[in-house]
């Protein structure tokens, strides 16, 4: 099953509950635009590489398309649709005045030197920048793009344009970012996390938890929660696994990261698989990396009581199905790791009024935002007997139904 057929079973799961017309589910499904465009750059040594790029327009029918743009050798067609979808029924969810996209380069960005990076990003952007802007399409960062990528696609996008922040978001402060753009995604999900936990009667302090991904999502969840009082006793990243079982001095660990470009071999620890992770018995497994990770092989032997979706996409539905029939409580991606969009549209509302928020505004109103929407949905899925996963769809199709009726054809 490809990743947009996963995607678009648990959309037909909430539109059954819905009662959607079978011509309404195809047009919420249907792309509005898909772009594939040549990207090619002249490499250090002289010789051409040619790449190719993606940005799929999912739906506006709220607003302009919002969706980040991942630099990673495994990017598809397939991939890009799926998470450009899911940005529509994020945006929804969270009611933020967006639709969603999302694009892509396949390119392996640890074999590409800073100038070719900039480089392939400005030709990217050479190749899109029509179909871009700020009322029209705004990207942000993903995997193997950062502060910086996002700064020469607002320069390059500003020499076709004019000056204008507000075309991209995930910028550097200096260039008018957001403050808290960058932790929101992990403080997002530590805060739904702590939610969850207050419902289900467990105290955060001492609850063990394991964190597959020690990224930028990752590492925020993981300080968020510890200094909540959680035990994070587990954490796997590209270089490894470390496991604690007393619970891991994550200040120290986001040091040595830093410093060794990884966690492997971190002193007081014992390595760990990400497999071994994932089926570790701990109260809450987070996975923060890429999809796919909880499948049809390891659903059986998780043995975590609360699985919080930091990353998109890692619940196969075969896995999903297991972890309802067994009682393992999923707060779905399209909740849990809203928190990074929701600060993008902070940026895009500060750029487009020239007024810089602090970051207690920030905070404040993104841990509103979240917490009002795991309410909504924990109240739809008990008034309905609903999992999580289908009540969050259910708000998020309705809002974007909703918006295609009264705006019209």
């Amino acid at each position: 099953m490809s990743s947009f057929d996963a995607a678009r079973l648990y959309f037909e799961q909430a539109a059954e509950h819905m009662g959607l017309s079978q011509n309404m589910r195809t047009l919420l499904l249907t792309p509005e635009r898909e772009l594939k465009v040549q990207v090619a750059i002249e490499r250090d040594n002289g010789e051409i590489g040619t790449f190719i790029g993606y940005r799929i327009q999912h739906n506006s029918a709220r607003g302009p398309m919002k969706g980040g743009l991942r630099f990673h050798h495994e990017v598809n067609a397939d991939e890009v649709l799926t998470l450009a979808s899911l940005m529509t029924w994020k945006t929804a969810l969270v009611n933020i005045p967006y639709g969603g996209a999302k694009g892509g380069v396949s390119v392996n960005v640890r074999n590409l030197s800073p100038g070719e990076l900039e480089r392939l990003t400005r030709k990217f952007v050479d190749e899109i920048h029509d179909f871009i802007g700020p009322d029209k399409d705004i990207p942000a960062p993903d995997m193997g793009t950062d502060a910086q990528v996002m700064a020469w696609i607002m320069n390059q996008y500003s020499k076709y344009h004019g000056f204008n922040p507000a075309c991209v978001t995930g910028k550097p402060l200096e260039l008018h970012g957001a403050d808290g753009r960058t932790e929101a995604t992990g403080r997002g999900v530590g805060l739904c996390t702590a939610e969850v936990l207050r419902r289900k009667k467990m105290d955060i302090k001492g609850t063990t938890i394991a964190i597959q991904g020690f990224g930028n999502v990752g590492t925020f969840t993981a300080k968020f929660l510890h200094d909540q009082g959680a035990k994070i006793v587990g954490v796997t990243d590209v270089s490894g696994g470390v496991w604690n079982p007393e619970g891991l001095d994550v200040p120290e660990l986001i040091r040595y990261a830093q410093e060794h470009r990884g966690i492997a071999g971190f002193e007081g620890t014992e390595p760990i698989s990400n497999d071994d992770l994932l089926t570790s018995e701990v109260d809450v497994l987070i996975p923060a990396a890429v999809g796919g990770v909880l499948n049809v092989e390891n659903a059986p032997h998780v043995r975590a009581k609360i699985i919080i979706e930091a990353a998109n996409n890692p619940t196969v539905p075969e896995a999903d199905e297991s972890f309802n029939e067994r009682e393992i409580l999923i707060l779905p991606d399209i909740l849990a790791n809203a928190g990074g969009v929701i600060v993008s549209y902070f940026e895009w509302v500060q750029n487009r009024q020239h007024f810089r928020w602090d970051l207690e505004r920030v905070r404040k109103e993104l841990d509103r935002i979240m917490l009002e929407s795991l309410n909504k949905v924990w109240k739809i899925a008990e008034e309905k007997g609903v999992s999580l996963r289908t009540a969050s769809y259910i708000i998020g199709l309705g809002r974007v139904g909703r918006a295609t009726v009264l705006g019209g054809m």
